[in-house]
């Protein structure tokens, strides 16, 4: 099925998800120092929820943490006493998007991702959505354990770069944005939603995605979904579709 935007066409009927499940396995992504996600049937005295169990239907509980467990999109009530729900603050969910792929690079004892590289890598484009990559970009992602293990992360003037080419909605593979362990400074998340300033409420950051190595580097229109919760970060589905025309 073809659907026109614009001059642009794309198949609807390909999608490219870049979304991490979540699953109730030990081997469930996982970060910030929480248990693994947990999906059992739901019971109450003899009653337990599970055809298996003689139940009429399965009626499973389900437990979770957004940030921690999966594919995720996040709003600036992230970083904020005030309340700001990503259901609320989403309205629109198509976007013209950019794929990079970038290897982070030394700096001191850290892998960051830098300005320069992302000066390269975006060549001057402004899109509406940025979807990066990191090197080495292995299926072991899908289930990678990230406490404690000190991650890559974004330099803070990489991410003024990202804001001063007018992108909205970034996502990227890593657990965060940010240093793992940076005493709160949350540097690149303030500056991508100008804590100091006029908050950018639209904007979101969507973590824990997996870019498969076969979608390549260019434009897509980026189909970002996510769970209807009132919270400051919701699971999500972020899908792409590659420009035929």
């Amino acid at each position: 099925m073809k659907a026109k935007i614009g001059q642009e066409e794309i198949d609807l009927s390909k999608p490219l998800d870049i979304s991490i499940p979540i699953t109730g396995k030990k081997s469930n992504v996982n970060a910030w120092y929480v248990s693994h996600p947990k999906i059992e049937p739901h019971s109450d005295g003899d009653f337990i929820g599970a055809v298996a169990a003689g139940a009429s239907t399965n009626f499973n509980d389900i437990w979770f943490s957004p940030h921690a467990h999966g594919t995720h999109t996040e709003c600036v009530g992230h970083i904020t006493k005030e309340a700001y729900s990503i259901n609320q603050h989403l309205k629109q969910f198509f976007f013209k998007a950019l794929v990079v792929t970038i290897a982070p690079e030394k700096y001191g004892d850290d892998l960051v991702i830098s300005k320069k590289q992302l000066e390269y890598a975006l060549n001057d484009k402004k899109p509406e959505a940025l979807v990066i990559r990191t090197l080495p970009n292995t299926r072991s992602k899908l289930s990678r354990q990230y406490s404690n293990i000190n991650p890559p992360y974004l330099l803070e003037d990489a991410m003024q770069y990202i804001v001063s080419q007018k992108v909205n909605h970034l996502l990227i593979d890593l657990p965060s944005v940010d240093k793992e362990k940076d005493d709160g400074a949350l540097r690149c998340h303030k500056v991508f939603w100008n804590f100091d300033g006029e908050l950018r409420k639209k904007a979101t950051i969507t973590e824990f995605i997996y870019v498969r190595n076969a979608i390549k580097d260019g434009d897509y229109f980026l189909n970002l979904q996510v769970a209807p919760f009132e919270n400051d970060a919701s699971p999500s589905r972020p899908v792409l579709y590659k420009i035929e025309a």
